[in-house]
């Protein structure tokens, strides 16, 4: 039997982007959804999410928006305005200015302030859009302190391993003429038999902040269509898949 789990990132990252992920947990395919507790639109994204049971994880964030951390404190990924520096910037450089002592601060911040928000541990716990390897460090030490689920990335084919299981990520949304539903086919088309399957989406509409902060627009729009479409359910239950979340992991 096939086993895919179904994940949305991004809750909280602008209202437009809550309603998309909002309907494609209510009306959709999603299964997890990793929560920015940093931003202002955390709070209305958790309302929409109220009562529908879905999996929540940490999608821990350190490139947009402002820190929970007193940027005085984590100098090395905030800039003069008091925020994070873009994901831009980390991409254009080189060399891993993360500092780690002062992401695990961020980390933690974060990750206390999930406790407040949701009441519960993060069923999950990974990070947002930063290739670094003192961020994936720091969230590896946070996880294990706390003794959290942690979610690594990974590069290539190379699956990840959480709670024992390997889990092979698929993440398309920014290659040309993407097809959210080419992505899944393929996944379910040609399954790992050692492992999961794992779909990583970012579904969401679109609003001035989303416009102005993230270079992912387009796709995000298509994606809660498809993952709300009942030709994409009738699709996954004719091909025998079975929808899971990270407590199955």
């Amino acid at each position: 039997m096939r086993k895919i789990l179904v994940r949305a990132d991004d809750l909280g990252y602008s209202e437009g982007v809550n309603y998309g992920i909002g309907k494609s947990v209510r009306e959709g395919i999603v299964s997890c959804v990793g929560v920015m507790t940093n931003m202002p639109s955390v709070n209305h994204g958790l309302e929409l999410l109220k009562g529908t049971g879905v999996c929540l994880g940490q999608h821990t964030n350190i490139c947009v928006g402002k820190p929970i951390t007193d940027p005085a404190l984590i100098p090395s990924i905030t800039n003069g305005k008091g925020e994070f520096k873009s994901s831009k910037e980390y991409r254009q450089t080189k060399e891993d200015f993360v500092v780690l002592n002062e992401v695990i601060l961020e980390i933690e911040a974060q990750y206390k302030r999930f406790l407040e928000l949701v009441g519960e541990k993060p069923h999950y716990f990974e990070g947002h859009a930063v290739a670094s390897h003192n961020f994936f460090k720091g969230l590896e030490m946070v996880s294990e302190k706390y003794g959290l689920k942690y979610s690594g990335m990974s590069f290539g084919s190379e699956p990840i391993v959480v709670g024992g299981t390997k889990v092979y990520a698929t993440m398309e949304s920014t290659l040309p003429d993407y097809d959210p539903f080419g992505s899944l086919k393929k996944m379910v088309e040609h399954p790992h038999e050692d492992g999961c399957e794992m779909l990583i989406c970012h579904p969401g509409y679109l609003d001035g902040y989303i416009l102005k902060k993230s270079s992912l627009t387009i796709p995000r729009t298509q994606e809660v269509d498809m993952l709300c479409d009942p030709e994409t359910k009738r699709y996954l239950e004719h091909a025998g898949v079975t929808l899971i979340t990270y407590d199955d992991l």
